[in-house]
């Protein structure tokens, strides 16, 4: 009887997972094929939850970083993107960093250092990381787009990058389902296996092959940019990993059914996302940093 009942439990709970996930995943393309507004909407929307998420978490480890500014730093840094204001973002970073300082000194309490620590980690990590969603989508365009959507090949690396994570978390599961013997990270994620990390990447690689077809990456563009993306995207999970087990915490909360909360289901996506993005841009296409470093340094000789 017990049996059964937990098996009517996990079928259940497998159910709502799989409901839950198509819905956001839903969600999310409407807005990467949009762009403009919807997508800058959207990304606030999850970057505010987030940012709750993880003040809570924090709250738990006995912390109390600033949720105002990590949120209005995060909005910011958003705007500044999506109107091509780079020339500002090290203005607003080094005021909300100053500001961190004395929200704690007025109005904070202790542990102060923690504090003024937690609060800049919170946008920089919450806020401006996950802002080159933005960034990534406007690679091609020439301009803002705020209703029509762009079909620029920002678009398609967005694409690109979204399928890799997917193709990453879907093959990890599988393969440490299937073949998990060896912890990956027995402290921080003791459900994670070696296993299934590897599996996980080389599903990613070969579903990051296709982007040939959809993108202007060559084969071997594409295929570096696969380990890239899906190394990173794992080391984005064990990071929030991290923070979540040196508070206790199992689940960062539990808004998404099935899931658990925003932060579980983006946090591949907070270091994959500016790893595509400097990827993509410097040394891509023609563009590579390293080449156009050695050919100046050769030039001055």
């Amino acid at each position: 009887m017990i049996e059964n009942s937990n098996d009517e439990f996990n079928k259940k709970n497998r159910c709502t997972r799989l409901i839950t996930g198509f819905v956001i995943s839903m969600v999310a393309l409407v807005c990467f094929l949009s762009g403009g507004i919807p997508l800058f909407c959207f990304l606030m929307v999850v970057l505010f939850l987030a940012a709750k998420e993880y003040v809570q978490i924090l709250r738990n480890k006995g912390f109390h970083p600033s949720l105002s500014l990590i949120c209005a730093t995060s909005l910011v840094f958003g705007l500044l993107i999506f109107f091509r204001r780079f020339d500002l973002v090290p203005c607003v970073l080094a005021f909300a960093i100053m500001a961190s300082f004395l929200i704690v000194l007025f109005m904070g309490r202790q542990p102060y250092i923690a504090n003024v620590a937690t609060t800049a980690l919170g946008f920089m990590y919450g806020g401006w990381l996950p802002c080159h969603l933005l960034l990534l989508r406007q690679m091609g365009s020439d301009s803002v787009n705020f209703f029509v959507p762009g079909l620029n090949e920002g678009l398609y690396y967005l694409l690109y990058v979204f399928l890799i994570v997917v193709a990453t978390d879907i093959g990890a599961y599988y393969f440490g389902s299937k073949f998990g013997k060896t912890q990956l990270s027995k402290v921080i994620s003791p459900k994670k296996t070696v296993e299934g990390a590897i599996g996980g990447g080389l599903f990613a690689v070969f579903v990051a092959a296709f982007g040939v077809f959809y993108t202007n990456l060559t084969l071997l563009e594409a295929i570096a940019g696969g380990v890239l993306i899906t190394v990173f995207a794992q080391l984005g999970d064990l990071s929030e990993s991290l923070i979540k087990r040196d508070a206790g915490v199992k689940d960062s909360s539990n808004i998404l059914p099935g899931h658990g909360g925003l932060l579980d289901r983006t946090d591949s996506y907070v270091f994959a996302l500016p790893v595509a993005y400097y990827y993509l841009a410097c040394f891509t296409g023609g563009n590579n940093i390293i080449v156009d470093l050695i050919t100046y340094l050769s030039n001055g000789v």
